[in-house]
């Protein structure tokens, strides 16, 4: 058994995760602040559902607060360390930036910092497939320069990788950074695009369709996003390859099939059995047209490849919403 530290434990991908580590006999310690960025409600039903496991344990905690970080790693010392809190959402970072500042670059140093001194075997920690921005060349490889973000959160996704670099190079820390690829799924957050068509097909209300639909997507399934973590929590970068290769990996976390966003729309309108009234608007400031992730790097080092198709995700996802918000 591990003690492993999940920052965001009450988010979408970090109650997952959490959930399939203490299934396989892992003891999870789970950090969040459960702000108010989305429903807490939701969160504190995602904690419910993790408490009724022993090895779970929960602390309320701001990873931005230096001290409180520090004081959890020296109490608890975690022999690996999975980092999904941030503040999320491209478009929220136009109008809040500072929040994105607090907890995605003072709050990722809190944990660099807290790895560091205590030694943690591994850190893997949450980028995003937002890195890429303004990139053109299809599919989008880890290999590809990613020096045009086009948003703030993108920024701050690209200045984590820069920042956990630096600490593997100075300190031999291994890390591994994830660039995710539209993760969907259930208890999923009602501020993706998907959640929110949902909610407004079911009450009758048209959905903005941005880039008048002209957009492709990524789309993995939670499912899958959280098998491919675990395999990377057990696969730390090489810590002999020397001071000019330090134990530093990042992956794209993607399904490897983009999808074009009307046909994404057709298949989640058959699974509610609703039309949705459409209105087509313009690009949004922030986003990009297309995600396609090159995963070769995963499944050459993890043996694992994202497979869930996506009419089997949305329909398990339309199931749980309709269960929990008892349609």
């Amino acid at each position: 058994m591990s003690r492993i530290l999940v920052t965001g434990a009450a988010g979408f991908i970090g109650f997952h995760l959490s959930q399939k580590l203490l299934v396989k006999g892992e003891s999870v310690l789970g950090v969040d602040n459960l702000n108010n960025y989305y429903d807490v409600s939701l969160k504190q039903a995602r904690l419910a559902q993790l408490f009724n496991h022993k090895d779970f344990q929960f602390f309320q905690l701001d990873i931005a607060h230096q001290a409180d970080v520090a004081e959890l790693f020296a109490r608890w010392k975690p022999e690996l360390v999975v980092h999904l809190a941030a503040q999320a959402g491209v478009r929220y970072s136009l109008t809040h930036p500072h929040a994105y500042v607090d907890s995605n670059l003072v709050g990722f140093v809190n944990i660099l910092e807290g790895c560091r001194h205590t030694k943690v075997k591994h850190l893997v920690f949450a980028s995003s497939s937002s890195v890429y921005g303004a990139n053109t060349k299809i599919p989008f490889s880890v290999g590809d320069r990613v020096d045009h973000p086009v948003s703030l959160y993108a920024a701050t996704k690209k200045a984590n990788e820069l920042m956990a670099y630096t600490y593997s190079h100075l300190y031999e820390l291994p890390t591994t950074g994830l660039r995710f690829f539209t993760v969907y799924g259930s208890w999923g957050r009602p501020d993706m695009a998907y959640f929110l068509f949902t909610q407004s097909i079911l009450s009758g209300k048209p959905i903005k369709v941005f880039n008048y639909g002209k957009m492709r997507r990524d789309f993995t399934y939670i499912d899958d996003i959280v098998e491919a973590i675990t395999r990377v929590i057990d696969r730390k970068p090489n810590t002999n390859a020397g001071a000019n290769s330090p134990p530093y990996k990042v992956y794209n976390l993607g399904n490897n099939q983009p999808v074009n966003l009307i046909d994404f729309l057709e298949i989640l309108e058959n699974h509610l059995g609703v039309k949705a009234q459409k209105e087509l608007v313009p690009l949004q400031p922030g986003d990009v047209p297309e995600t396609y992730a090159d995963i070769d790097d995963l499944v050459k080092d993890t043996g694992f490849k994202p497979s869930t198709p996506l009419h089997v995700g949305l329909e398990h996802f339309v199931k749980w919403y309709k269960s929990y918000y008892t349609m």
